[in-house]
């Protein structure tokens, strides 16, 4: 089993920028896929970008550009760098770790998850 432990969420005004951390430990992180997710009040949560376990890209709808994730296989630790933050990118931010090789967007492509982050954008 794999357990996640976030964080890096905050408050920030709109235009700023954070960088989420997600830090994994248990049975070798290192060789699974990875992804974050947020849910905002209200609704369903959804895919933010993923890596997988070669290190592969993706990033769901709105996000790109913006948005960045790395892995660092050393350090067991998964992040997102978020740029130009705006009021609807507000909400409990979770990572998620599958041993699949490769990532996806939907909830049911992972095994593990965390407890999340919170991150708020004013305007």
């Amino acid at each position: 089993a794999v357990q996640l432990v976030e964080s890096g969420g905050g408050s920030v005004q709109a235009g700023g920028s954070l960088r989420l951390s997600c830090a994994a430990s248990g049975s070798t992180p290192s060789t699974y896929s990875m992804g974050w997710f947020r849910e905002a009040p209200g609704k369903e949560r959804e895919g933010v970008a993923c890596v997988g376990r070669y290190g592969d890209t993706r990033y769901f709808d709105s996000v790109k550009g913006t948005f960045t994730i790395s892995k660092d296989n050393a350090k067991n630790t998964l992040y997102l760098q978020m740029h130009t933050l705006k009021p609807e990118d507000s909400g409990m931010y979770y990572c998620a770790a599958d041993d699949g090789t490769s990532c996806g967007r939907r909830l049911s492509d992972y095994k593990y998850w965390g407890q999340g982050t919170q991150v708020t954008v004013s305007s």
